[in-house]
C-alpha cells in the first residue's frame, strides 16, 4: 500500500498540480497586492477619493464610521464594495490567466511547427509498402 501511494505521488500529474496550486498561491498574493496598492488608489482617484472595498450598506440599527467597526459591533452590513473588488480581482486574475495561456499555446505551437519542419527535412526511410516488396522478394529467392 505504501508502495501504491509512493507510485501515485511520483505520477507526472500529482507533481504538476502540486506546482501549480503552489504558483496559484503565490500568484494570488501579487494580484491582491496588484489590485489593492495599484488598481485600486488609480480608480479611487478617478471616483473623486471613493475606496471601494470600504462601501457598505447597514442593515440594521447604529451608526458606525466603518465597515470594520460595524462588524466588530456585530451589526449586519451589506458589503457591496468588497463584491466589487472580488469582481475585479476576478477579472484581473482571468485576464492574466488568459495572457499566459496565449503565451503558453504560442510557444507550444512553435514548437511544433519546428518539430514538423525538422521531420520534413529529414530523409524519408523506406515505406512500409517498399519494405513488403524486399520482404517478398527476398523469400522468392
Amino acid at each position: 500500500m505504501i508502495q501504491e501511494f509512493k507510485d501515485f505521488i511520483a505520477k507526472g500529474n500529482v507533481m504538476d498540480m502540486a506546482v501549480g496550486i503552489i504558483i496559484g498561491a503565490a500568484f494570488t498574493a501579487i494580484v491582491t497586492s496588484l489590485v489593492g496598492d495599484l488598481i485600486n488608489p488609480v480608480i479611487s482617484l478617478f471616483m473623486g477619493g471613493v475606496d471601494f472595498a470600504s462601501q457598505y450598506v447597514l442593515l440594521g440599527e447604529g451608526e458606525f464610521a466603518s465597515i470594520a467597526e460595524a462588524e466588530e459591533a456585530g451589526a449586519a452590513v451589506f458589503a457591496w464594495g468588497r463584491f466589487i473588488m472580488a469582481i475585479l480581482n476576478f477579472l484581473i486574475i482571468a485576464f492574466v490567466v488568459f495572457l499566459l495561456v496565449k503565451a503558453v499555446n504560442r510557444a507550444k505551437t512553435a514548437a511544433e511547427r519546428q518539430e514538423a519542419a525538422a521531420e520534413a527535412a529529414a530523409p524519408a526511410g523506406p515505406t512500409e509498402l517498399d519494405l513488403l516488396v524486399e520482404i517478398r522478394d527476398a523469400l522468392k529467392k
